[in-house]
């Protein structure tokens, strides 16, 4: 039976994920401007140079042909080339996916431990002071505008502060001795965009955990393993986060749609060589092949977590397996 739900539910991912393709691939093609406006402004590009762009490209095809055509190539692995960077858009896409992981990567796990805490104490403490202050932090954060942020750790830390670097993941020109060196340079380079990241995600996880740690801390068996005279600890480690984790894993899958709109603006604001910049970028260059690959694997990441997300509730909690 758990099998059956399984392929049932990967079979869903993919039409989705067909779905989105054919959303993603008409989408781009309705938005203004055109992608050779900017070879026709050359001066030195002739009506025949163009026209030659566009028969590369395949642009001078019907839409129908053109849809055929990249849905056949893609199933063979080839998203098509790029027009800004003229090269193929897995080679682009696959430089700047490791920067992307590493940044989002660290930023999550700072945000969901920061956030699971922050939402453990507010529910001890309900009521109280503490809950009041850590209930109007999470708020805070949770609506406040990831670039307006970023540009004040910009502004403060940076260029007045000057304790960290503007842009980038290394410093250019730099030619370091040691991987240790190199790390540390790039940890150094890290710090204002995870901090960044972290703490606007911080207050959807902290608000989160508080509910979710709220209504388990009113049920019954938790009066239960009081009375029986257990500790707080055992009763927290045992029984009350192992519960209360359950909207934890749909809320962090679901999240990760969201992240990656946040790293767009936190890419671009510190310059991080990243998908969030690349698809910047592309969106305005009008490359469509390339911002066609960045939205297919953004949805393939975010679909494949919804779908770890529900394995691990039928492992988590074994009421959803009936």
């Amino acid at each position: 039976m758990a099998i059956k739900n399984i392929l049932k539910k990967l079979l869903f991912a993919c039409l989705t994920i067909f779905v989105v393709l054919v959303f993603n691939y008409f989408l781009f093609r309705i938005l203004p401007g055109d992608p050779l406006a900017m070879v026709a402004r050359n001066p030195k590009a002739t009506p025949e140079m163009i026209e030659g762009i566009r028969r590369f490209y395949g642009l001078d095809q019907p839409w129908y042909t053109q849809f055929f055509l990249y849905l056949r190539n893609l199933f063979s692995g080839d998203m098509g080339n790029s027009f800004t960077y003229k090269a193929p858009v897995t080679q682009v896409i696959g430089a700047r996916i490791l920067p992307t992981v590493l940044l989002l990567g660290v930023s999550e796990i700072f945000a969901i431990i920061l956030g699971v805490l922050l939402g453990i104490i507010s529910a001890f403490q309900r009521g109280t002071k503490t809950d009041v202050a850590t209930l109007g932090f999470s708020l805070f954060t949770y609506a406040m505008p990831t670039f307006w942020f970023g540009m004040i750790m910009v502004t403060l830390f940076c260029l007045q502060l000057r304790l960290f670097p503007t842009s980038g993941m290394v410093t250019p020109g730099v030619r370091f001795a040691t991987m240790g060196a190199y790390i540390a340079d790039v940890a150094r380079h890290m710090v204002l965009p995870v901090f960044t990241m972290a703490i606007v995600m911080l207050g959807d996880y902290a608000l989160t955990m508080r509910n979710s740690m709220t209504d388990v801390l009113s049920e019954d068996y938790i009066a239960t393993v009081r009375a029986k005279g257990f500790g707080s600890r055992y009763m927290l480690r045992r029984h009350a986060l192992p519960n209360a984790m359950l909207p934890m894993i749909t809320i962090i899958a679901i999240n990760l749609g969201v992240v990656v709109g946040g790293a767009v603006q936190i890419e671009t604001i510190f310059s991080w060589p990243g998908l969030g910049l690349l698809m910047y970028q592309a969106l305005k260059a009008r490359d469509y092949p390339l911002l066609q690959g960045i939205f297919l694997i953004i949805t393939v990441a975010v679909i494949f977590a919804n779908f770890v997300a529900d394995i691990l509730y039928t492992l988590v909690d074994p009421r959803v397996r009936y």
